[in-house]
């Protein structure tokens, strides 16, 4: 995974200072790498950071490194001036996320679709996972 644009400090964002559980996750994202929590009960990764499992209720989730493959599990095409792609893609460690599949043509992407996580900086400053279409490998 990469990171797409110039460094900035997260640490000023109202964001990531809102919800300090998350910290993680910033600290790893500045480096181009995906984590999640693991709960250390029932072994199941989650999304979003919280202090508990929201699968079995145990406490202190520990963070894994995710592998930043998935397919898109539902999707919607936002038709601005500059039309883009609002979708859950399910991770490969099974949760869910709210993300933006981009560098494609927004009516190319298909329920089922592997994709790979990237990060983009936002205008607060943190780097934020998107997904790009995998490569196709033809047989």
């Amino acid at each position: 995974m990469q990171a797409t644009e110039p460094s900035r400090d997260w640490h000023a964002d109202p964001y990531a200072i809102e919800y300090p559980e998350s910290a993680p996750f910033w600290e790893a994202a500045e480096a181009g790498t995906l984590l999640l929590p693991q709960c250390t009960q029932c072994g199941r990764c989650h999304w979003h950071p919280r202090a508990f499992c929201p699968l079995c209720g145990a406490a202190d989730p520990q963070w894994r490194s995710a592998s930043g493959q998935g397919e898109v599990f539902s999707y919607s095409i936002a038709r601005t001036e500059e039309p883009y792609v609002v979708a859950y893609v399910k991770l490969n460690e099974g949760p869910l996320m709210l993300t933006n599949i981009v560098d494609c043509d927004p009516g190319s992407v298909r329920i089922g679709q592997s994709v790979t996580a990237r990060f983009r900086r936002t205008p607060q400053g943190r780097l934020l996972p998107v997904f790009v279409p995998a490569p196709c490998v033809k047989a």
